[in-house]
């Protein structure tokens, strides 16, 4: 709890970190200062790309108590600004999904994403060659989702089939749906 008399500070900065195959990406890293230890979260961008709102999220949780990283998951694919290369990515056929279902040591995630985690066969792509929805057996940690009733992508019907799915599979989860919300509700455009 805040207290109006407490030392607050962070130091924010974009890093090199270890992508992929050992490949160096970088990465907005924002922590407290102080002693520690503190929390770690991971900021997973959205498909228009590694853009201010997750730097400025990033330094927000931060501020909260965190250590907070948002790599860019685009790295490799180029530079310029997030909305070009991430349409270069869309065009390419997209980035693969659910990292907390191939890689272990997550304590949660956070499902706000727009969409496509429940996939037809035609949407399925090189880099995306099976929906998201189907790596949910593998899900190693508890999810929270957030969705706005209003969103058309993921629309509600497809809230409800990753619900079941969940469901299915045993897994811990909170969902949360908000009636008028639309698509990126929890997104606002920075100026």
């Amino acid at each position: 709890m805040y207290q109006t008399d407490q030392y607050e500070g962070m130091i924010a900065e974009t890093v090199a970190m270890r992508g992929h195959n050992g490949d160096f990406i970088n990465a907005y890293l924002a922590r407290p200062l102080g002693a520690g230890p503190f929390p770690g979260m991971v900021l997973i961008h959205h498909a228009p790309g590694w853009d201010e709102w997750y730097r400025e999220c990033t330094r927000r949780f931060a501020h909260h108590g965190y250590v907070s990283i948002s790599p860019n998951l685009y790295f490799r694919d180029g530079h310029g600004s997030p909305e070009d290369v991430g349409a270069k990515v869309r065009a390419a056929g997209g980035a693969p999904d659910l990292a907390a279902c191939w890689l272990k040591g997550f304590d949660a995630l956070i499902d706000c994403w727009g969409g496509r985690v429940v996939q037809s066969k035609e949407e399925l792509t090189p880099n995306q060659p099976v929906a998201p929805i189907d790596y949910t057996k593998d899900l190693s940690c508890p999810m929270l989702g957030l969705f706005g009733n209003e969103d058309k992508s993921p629309t509600p019907e497809q809230v409800n089939a990753h619900e079941a799915e969940l469901k299915k599979h045993g897994k811990r989860y909170e969902f949360h749906r908000y009636d008028g919300a639309g698509h990126g509700f929890f997104y606002y455009r920075v100026l």
